[in-house]
């Protein structure tokens, strides 16, 4: 397959996301069309025709055997099998395919035209693609204006209703969106391990029925994510077995899929196991939150691609054992942090994950010093805004670490709940999209202060 071409994705009827992703898996089942790289998916107002639901709005990447107008036919059928019915021109629809760029070239006839010519006018177009492309032009030769892609949509109108990029997180709640008045969103944490720096072992092996109260109690507080973690990942922890991991992981993924007060709530496992990941998944996880981003297990990032779930890639060098000597940042903290996890979303995209689910964790107290700490908590604008990275959510875990202990002059993790505080302030104030805490309902009054302090 020998061909490149850009393909624009869009819906605005249904489970939009989940119509982009079923065409994404059709054009890769064709065995004529793979998926290379997507962008991520955006939100907007619908253009020319207005009474009608927002779009989410993507662009992927492909290599095919086929020509031109013979991808075209494919995309169609694949449009027709997913049920499109085109009631109106630019109209309401559950699945857009159109072809934007194929290789270099220029063509046309009463069906297609590439490039596509309304391209350089959709800011839906534009900004998906150059997360993809920035750097590139149009073909030569051909009528509309020249310049890079990222030249034209820096020169587009400004919008009154900004877009957005959105990343599902469960069936059950709303997609997490980056719009400027979002809630941040509480991941609350549940170690059912005998060894966690924070909590002694608090929920390990305890009665069914004291874990009820406990999981309530952080629904009832504001945690909209619950963080299940079966292996201490704390400096120098003993790695336990996957069989060890899973019996502690997957009765409580059970038991919160068994609650009412929980249909509501996504559920996350915290773990660097494929393995584990499958079968939490399966049992009714809807994240993967892995510390190490895939590297500690080489089957990690084609597995969730495979399962199709989100992922949350946390910055850390080298393993729980060792990460403590590996604290060196010659180039500085927040551009080697940056650099290191772009390397880790490439290899996620490398490995079939769609860029729209993608979270990134900046990996506060993972092979990282006071100091580094710190200035990513200043920073953390920055490197949200690292090349590459833009657009993306972003995770930050400060609560009860180590260095805020240090701060503090807090020797006990679980006292250390002002400081904690202070840094979820800072986190929020660089644009965290979720945080994950401990101390559920303190923390969800510092969440909705530092909100309407800077998210209005």
């Amino acid at each position: 397959m020998k061909h490149r071409a850009f393909i624009a994705l869009g819906s605005n009827l249904g489970d939009r996301v989940a119509m982009i992703e079923t065409a994404c898996r059709k054009m890769d089942a064709t065995g004529v069309i793979r998926v290379l790289r997507t962008s991520g998916l955006w939100e907007t107002k619908a253009m020319y025709v207005l009474d009608q639901d927002k779009f989410v709005n993507g662009v992927c990447e492909v290599q095919t055997s086929l020509i031109p107008t013979k991808l075209l036919d494919q995309l169609q059928a694949i449009e027709n099998s997913m049920g499109r019915v085109k009631v109106i021109d630019k109209g309401p629809r559950n699945i857009d395919l159109d072809i934007l760029l194929y290789d270099e070239k220029k063509y046309s006839d009463p069906r297609l035209q590439i490039p596509h010519a309304l391209l350089l006018e959709r800011e839906f177009v534009l900004r998906p693609l150059c997360e993809l492309i920035p750097e590139r032009s149009l073909p030569a030769h051909v009528s509309l204006p020249g310049g890079s892609f990222q030249f034209h949509l820096s020169n587009l109108p400004t919008s009154e209703a900004p877009m957005s990029p959105l990343t599902p997180l469960a069936a059950s709640q709303p997609n997490l969106t980056a719009q400027p008045t979002r809630d941040t969103r509480i991941m609350s944490i549940i170690n059912v391990t005998p060894d966690s720096f924070s909590d002694g072992g608090k929920n390990y092996n305890i009665d069914q029925t004291a874990l009820t109260e406990t999981i309530k109690s952080h629904v009832a507080t504001g945690a909209t994510i619950l963080d299940l973690g079966g292996q201490s990942t704390r400096p120098g922890a003993v790695q336990v077995s996957e069989d060890e991991e899973l019996s502690r992981v997957l009765p409580v993924i059970k038991l919160i899929r068994s609650l009412p007060d929980t249909r509501h709530v996504a559920i996350s496992v915290d773990t660097y196991r494929a393995g584990v990941a499958v079968k939490a998944i399966k049992a009714g996880a809807d994240i993967v939150n892995d510390v190490s981003a895939g590297l500690m297990d080489s089957d990690m990032l084609s597995t969730v691609a495979r399962l199709g779930c989100t992922v949350c890639l946390m910055h850390m060098r080298g393993t729980p054992e060792t990460m403590n000597k590996l604290a060196s940042y010659p180039d500085g903290v927040v551009e080697t942090v940056g650099r290191e996890l772009l390397q880790r979303v490439q290899a996620a995209e490398a490995a079939g994950i769609r860029r729209w689910r993608i979270i990134l964790d900046p990996g506060i107290g993972f092979a990282k010093n006071q100091e580094h700490n710190l200035e990513l908590l200043r920073r953390l604008g920055d490197l949200r805004r690292y090349p590459g990275l833009q657009g993306l959510p972003w995770l930050v875990g400060t609560s009860r670490k180590a260095f805020v202990g240090t701060i503090t002059g807090v020797k006990e993790a679980k006292d250390r709940t002002w400081g904690t505080a202070a840094a979820v302030t800072a986190a929020i104030h660089g644009g965290a999209d979720i945080i994950r805490v401990h101390d559920v309902e303190e923390m969800g009054q510092v969440a909705k202060m530092a909100d309407a302090l800077w998210r209005v």
